[in-house]
């Protein structure tokens, strides 16, 4: 019984954050607000321009949309909460935003594991097969894949959140800037053998089957590519992919590096800076990155803004 009142008893929780110095958490602030700023407005301008400019109106910038308005949520959930955390002396959340934090945070970054591995498909068949590309990838096939990666990573999500919550036993303290789930497990006071077993099972099949099958598609294209006569042919197969596998390089490294490395009951300074990359620096990243890189983008937006662009 006492055990049961201990458990009641957490009904918020302290995050001790990136630093406790208040200089320091300044910076961050500042720091932080500009990348939310950069990453809000780049991936919405993505969103905007694939929705405007009907020349967007392809598979490829169909995902591309789903991904920048996945990380537009990804970072939502955990940024502004950081920004008024550095603010704080004291920074706390309660028992129910941490974990609704939590499984929201984990949906999305399984939907962008997801997301990404279909669209590694779609540049597949676009390099291997172009001639039927259009009949391959229809707007019904581009619907239903989008679906899968949403509603896939969201049936997997169901499974920790109704296996039940690890015993806190009062323990409410995390040497975090979120209520990431990892954290979270090293308060647990109970056996989390089980939850262990469950992540690693999730994240073999967002982590690791995805990013397999992303490999095995560009070694196909990389082999097609290779036996392309015209240098011009190659150079802009390589360059429409290269986009794509640089985001996946950023994304799958340092979360296979969070989520498939051996446990520790202790969470250091590593964890959370790992953290910080996929989580809000890769999501900064990836509307320059595509945008930078295309010019199909560059166009639509001139297009959208009524300027000419003169070469």
């Amino acid at each position: 019984m006492g055990r049961r009142v201990n458990e009641t008893a957490v009904t918020e929780f302290i995050l001790l954050g990136l630093s406790s110095n208040p200089h320091v958490k300044i910076a961050l602030f500042g720091l932080f607000l500009t990348v939310y700023l950069i990453t809000v407005v780049g991936n919405g301008l993505i969103v905007l321009l694939a929705v405007a400019d009907p020349r967007l109106h392809t598979p490829m910038y169909f995902f591309l949309s789903n991904l920048s308005f996945l990380d537009i949520c990804y970072t939502t959930s955990s940024i502004p909460q950081m920004l008024s955390h550095c603010l704080s002396a004291k920074p706390t959340i309660s028992h129910a935003r941490c974990f609704a934090q939590m499984y929201i945070s984990l949906f999305l970054g399984m939907t962008e594991c997801v997301l990404l591995a279909m669209m590694s498909y779609d540049r597949w068949v676009a390099v291997c097969n172009p001639l039927r590309y259009t009949l391959i990838m229809s707007k019904k096939v581009c619907v239903a894949m989008a679906a899968f990666s949403w509603g896939g990573s969201f049936l997997l999500i169901l499974v920790p959140s109704l296996t039940g919550q690890a015993s806190l036993c009062g323990h409410n303290v995390v040497n975090h800037f979120a209520c990431e789930i990892q954290a979270m497990l090293k308060l647990a006071c109970s056996d989390t053998r089980g939850n262990q077993i469950i992540m690693f099972a999730t994240s073999i099949l967002t982590l690791l089957l995805p990013f397999g099958f992303i490999l095995v598609t560009y070694a196909r294209i990389i082999a097609t590519v290779l036996k392309m006569h015209s240098a011009e042919n190659r150079t802009k197969a390589f360059s429409t992919c290269s986009s794509h596998l640089m985001v996946v390089v950023l994304f799958y490294g340092t979360a296979m590096s969070m989520y498939l490395r051996p446990k520790s009951r202790t969470s250091s300074n590593q964890d959370k800076f790992i953290a910080i990359f996929y989580g809000t620096i890769t999501p900064m990243l990836n509307p320059l990155i595509y945008s930078l890189r295309n010019k199909d983008v560059k166009q639509a937006f001139w297009k959208v803004t009524g300027r000419k662009r003169y070469l």
